[in-house]
C-alpha cells in the first residue's frame, strides 16, 4: 500500500504558483526574479537598519563585525 503526503502550501507558494500556471518570457521571468529579490533585499535592509538605531552602533561597530569572523554583535 502506497502511502500519500499532504503537502500544505505557504500563501506565498500557493501565489506563486497561480502565476506560473501561465506561460511567461524568459525576460518576464526574470524581472519576476529580480522584483523578489529586491523586495527582500529592501525588507532586510529595513531591518538591518532599525537594529543599528536600536542598538546605537556606530560605523566603527560595523566595520569591527564586518572585519572580525569571530565578532560577536554588540548589544
Amino acid at each position: 500500500m502506497q502511502t500519500t503526503t499532504k503537502t500544505t502550501f505557504t500563501n506565498l507558494q500557493q501565489e506563486l504558483l497561480q502565476l506560473y500556471a501561465r506561460q511567461v518570457s524568459e525576460e518576464d521571468l526574470l524581472n519576476i526574479k529580480h522584483l523578489i529579490g529586491a523586495y527582500f533585499a529592501k525588507r532586510l535592509t529595513t531591518l538591518a537598519d532599525a537594529s543599528w538605531e536600536a542598538n546605537d552602533w556606530t560605523q566603527q561597530d560595523m566595520d569591527d563585525i564586518l572585519n572580525e569572523s569571530d565578532q560577536k554583535i554588540p548589544a
